[in-house]
């Protein structure tokens, strides 16, 4: 289940750090800026939100990290999440199976981060577009999903990221400047 809060502005850092555990209040507070500090505590509560309608569990959850840095519930193995926060929405990923999840707001246009990213058919699409930064947008949001599913992270060749044969929710808030991708393990 997808859980997004794209009301950043709205969001009251000062109420909501008592609802954070220990360690990622230590975490949010380690954001030099108010937007990463927010951002880090709405990502949180919306994986509480995510355990509490769909496990029923109500305590704090607590992080441990895999080779690869991606995080995983104490006690929990079998709940899988994925976090993803950018200027204007926080989204959580919350499934029995691994999931990837990213979001990322519109930017410029740069031709070399296209070329420097995508594959030639990938190039294509963003070139012929009607909105070729939503487009790049659009497909970097699915690469990321995919990379964080597996808890590789971002490599160095981001153009072979992506074969195909997967299944993304995407998903485009054009008002608010936008895109989340979701990709579950079955899809991959």
């Amino acid at each position: 289940m997808i859980y997004l809060n794209d009301d950043i502005a709205g969001f009251d850092l000062e109420r909501a750090l008592p609802l954070l555990s220990d360690q990622r209040r230590e975490q949010a507070l380690k954001f030099r800026y108010e937007l990463g500090r927010k951002t880090s505590a709405m990502a949180y509560l919306l994986l509480c939100e995510g355990l509490r309608q769909e496990y029923g569990i109500t305590e704090r959850p607590l992080f441990e990290y895999g080779e690869h840095g991606k995080p995983s519930i104490v006690g929990h193995p079998e709940i899988h999440f994925n976090l993803s926060h950018c200027r204007e929405a926080v989204v959580c990923a919350v499934s029995d199976r691994p999931v990837g999840v990213d979001v990322e707001c519109f930017r410029e246009y740069k031709e070399s981060l296209v070329r420097y990213t995508m594959n030639d058919e990938e190039v294509e699409r963003i070139v012929h577009a009607e909105r070729p930064e939503e487009e790049f947008i659009r497909l970097w949001t699915m690469k990321e999903a995919k990379v964080k599913l597996t808890g590789q992270g971002i490599s160095d060749d981001m153009k072979r990221v992506l074969d195909g044969r997967e299944t993304f929710r995407t998903v485009v808030n054009e008002k608010k400047g936008y895109v989340y991708s979701a990709i579950y393990e079955k899809n991959v």
